[in-house]
């Protein structure tokens, strides 16, 4: 910086105010001549440097499960876009839906190489949270329990589901499978998502068969095979809610294998609206959760963190009523 201060002319202040966008203090025959003495010496900023005088690092993590479903790494990409316009780069870890990696990602250390951070909590419980102390900003994502003195976003799991359901049974269907359900109370997304399926099943006054629950995973691969594993027992349905798109891609493909038409003898809904869903054959109906205003919500909080630090009274953000995005895999009611 001296030495374009000297090449130009000026002080190292004017150099410094023209670089940090000071330029209301600098005439504008000034921060030209500036400007031009830059790119003639290809002066770059030290960011590193610039960040250790500030107490930044200019990067926020974010900690998911991992990248399938495909959710989370849209979401990745989603926030990857959004706090690129704050000027922070985003550093993605995986914790494969382990408590024990969840738990490490929020200590002392890890946080320490970033100004923010973001936690999808699948495996980690209230309790397991209420024993850390943290200084970093963070939010925390997903369904399960949290203490009150974090930031958390959510989107509304059960409502989304219970949608999906109902357009279902409006459109003729009776016996819908569901792929991912499970059976009890915890506070997670599939215990969530299973309970909207069972409210629509009871406003509408049917009955809900246990052997169309059926517990699995949530890939392609995953919804794959549930689905062939109901074929191949004899089970009968009429209609299938996956979980997540992805597993009702694997849905999908199972059903084609086996010469039923979708959605003439099946119908199939998913749950999240990534972007492949509007590419399967046919294209796959899905809830759509507020994927962009989570986005939005989680980054304008973590940013609005990193800068009011300490934090004032923690926020719980929940997404605005999901909606179907009806395509080709459900009937018309």
């Amino acid at each position: 910086m001296t030495e374009v201060a000297q090449r130009a002319g000026v002080s190292t202040m004017t150099v410094s105010n023209v670089l940090n966008g000071r330029s209301q203090r600098v005439s504008e025959s000034t921060r030209r001549r500036v400007l031009a003495t830059i790119d003639e010496l290809g002066y770059q900023v030290n960011m590193t440097a610039r960040n250790l005088r500030v107490g930044r690092t200019g990067t926020v993590g974010l900690a998911v499960p991992g990248f399938s479903p495909d959710y989370y790494a849209e979401l990745a990409a989603a926030l990857g876009d959004r706090f690129a316009a704050h000027g922070l780069r985003l550093a993605v870890e995986r914790t494969g839906a382990s408590r024990a990696a969840e738990l490490d990602a929020l200590t002392a250390a890890r946080l320490s190489s970033y100004d923010g951070f973001v936690l999808s909590v699948v495996a980690g419980d209230a309790a397991d949270l209420e024993k850390l102390r943290v200084d970093t900003p963070v939010v925390l994502i997903g369904e399960r329990a949290v203490p009150a003195r974090f930031d958390h976003v959510l989107m509304d799991n059960v409502g989304g589901a219970r949608l999906a359901t109902q357009l279902l049974i409006r459109s003729g269907a009776r016996r819908i499978a569901l792929l991912g359900g499970v059976v009890g109370s915890e506070e997670s997304m599939p215990e969530l998502r299973t309970r909207g399926y069972r409210e629509a099943h009871d406003a509408a006054g049917l009955h809900v068969a246990d052997e169309l629950i059926v517990s699995c995973e949530f890939a392609v691969a995953d919804g794959y095979a549930a689905t062939r594993g109901l074929i191949d027992l004899g089970v009968a349905f009429d209609a299938v809610f996956a979980l997540t798109d992805s597993s009702a891609i694997g849905a999908l493909r199972a059903l084609a294998e086996t010469g039923r038409g979708v959605p003439d003898d099946v119908q199939v809904v998913g749950f999240d609206n990534v972007d492949h869903s509007r590419f399967t054959t046919p294209a796959l109906t899905t809830v759509e959760p507020g994927n962009a205003e989570m986005a939005d919500a989680i980054c304008e909080l973590l940013v609005e963190r990193i800068a009011s630090r300490p934090a004032p009274v923690p926020a719980r953000v929940i997404m605005p009523q999901p909606r179907i995005v009806q395509r080709e895999s459900t009937r018309r009611s």
